[in-house]
């Protein structure tokens, strides 16, 4: 590969990168307790290591990236019937047994 189709290469890769993660920091926030199992960004807690990795719907120390300001108005029907919010801090609820 010559050295220009190299720079381009990772120019683009750089570029993704940088739109994808802007995307975080540009309207949207970490909100806990309302992913699904399996469903879940990177820092789940314990028990998980990465993005994917919760095993409880609605884990509550795993969270799901959202529109900016939404999160606490976020309703979720847990699996006993007892409705949950979104929350911006971990939760101490429906964590793995």
């Amino acid at each position: 590969m010559s050295n220009m189709k190299t720079t381009m290469v990772v120019a683009s890769a750089f570029a993704a990168a940088l739109t994808a993660t802007s995307g975080h920091a540009m309207g949207q926030e970490k909100c806990f307790g309302v992913a699904l199992a399996g469903e879940n960004g990177c820092a789940a807690g314990p028990g998980t290591t990465c993005a994917g990795t919760s095993t409880v719907d609605y884990q509550g120390n795993a969270w799901s990236l959202v529109d900016a300001g939404t999160c606490e108005d976020i309703t979720i029907a847990g699996a006993d019937g007892v409705e949950r919010k979104g929350s911006l801090m971990e939760l101490d609820r429906d964590l793995p047994a």
